[in-house]
């Protein structure tokens, strides 16, 4: 940006920087499955409960047992919270949602943000980030703003994991992500499996190309067509996806990310939460 001296305020705030995506801070805790040797937790992905209200999605995600929930500031609430969407959220609809995620004891680990233009609208979601203690920011985010969230994030404390979408995406290969990365100490990878396959790549060679980066990941298993499937039954070889999460000491945050059966899919979630808990454990 033509204006450094934005950036002075916030360069002291960075100078800790990105101590290893893989600490505690920025993705999560280390209580995992101590019989499988995994020291990931997993969540789930909202989008995948994105045809219900919150509060309907908030309780299916507490029947499948999990602790950390990401959500998305495009997300269309329901009445509970007046229709707003996440991404703004007043302060009385800040306060229902945390009360709300309180009473399940599920943290809000993550959200996907979409559509900042500038740093106003930066500092919009990463106040509310920290309004709901979020760990990290998933998001797409334009190359000139690289600097900008960089040194917004190492104000707030809060991360940003680029995330993998498809080819038709900047950011669908791992090489663009690393660019991103590049001197810039608070921003790492969300390593969305599923949409790597639907890019023609492999999913276990750009883990170890991103490798120390990572700090979330989104799975999903797709098929010969690139659609969305139950874990397993797809592409996928989750046996070398999980040994090479354990190769490199993955200690964030699984969010399973189901986009198929949307209306009636709190089954398939489950399914797939079983299924990489399973493989964690075989693959020791």
């Amino acid at each position: 940006m033509k204006n450094k001296l934005f950036f002075l305020p916030l360069l002291f705030a960075s100078i800790a920087g990105f101590v290893g995506c893989n600490n505690k801070k920025a993705t999560g805790t280390e209580s995992g499955n101590s019989s499988s040797g995994a020291k990931w937790e997993t969540g789930i992905a909202l989008y995948s409960f994105h045809h219900h209200p919150f509060t309907t999605a908030l309780a299916m995600a507490d029947s499948a047992g999990v602790k950390y929930v990401e959500g998305f500031s495009f997300y269309k609430l329901g009445a509970d919270f007046n229709d707003s969407t996440m991404g703004k959220l007043d302060k009385q609809g800040i306060a229902r949602m945390k009360q709300m995620l309180k009473e399940k004891r599920i943290k809000m680990s993550s959200m996907y943000v979409d559509g900042a233009r500038n740093v106003d609208d930066w500092k919009k979601y990463f106040e509310l980030a920290n309004e709901l203690d979020l760990q990290y920011l998933v998001c797409e985010p334009a190359k000139d703003h690289w600097d900008m969230i960089d040194s917004l994030a190492g104000l707030y404390k809060i991360k940003i994991a680029i995330h993998e979408h498809a080819r038709e995406s900047a950011y669908w290969h791992p090489d663009s992500v690393l660019a991103a990365i590049k001197g810039h100490a608070n921003i790492g990878a969300c390593a969305d499996l599923g949409h790597w396959v639907r890019s023609g790549l492999d999913p276990v060679k750009c883990l170890q190309m991103l490798d120390g980066h990572i700090i979330g990941i989104h799975l999903k298993d797709v098929d010969d067509k690139g659609t969305d499937v139950d874990p397993g039954t797809g592409k996928i070889d989750f046996a070398a996806v999980v040994k090479e999460l354990k190769r490199q000491n993955f200690t964030g945050i699984i969010d399973v990310e189901c986009e198929h059966n949307m209306d009636n899919n709190l089954a398939d979630v489950k399914q797939a939460l079983g299924y990489i808990t399973e493989m964690a454990k075989k693959e020791n």
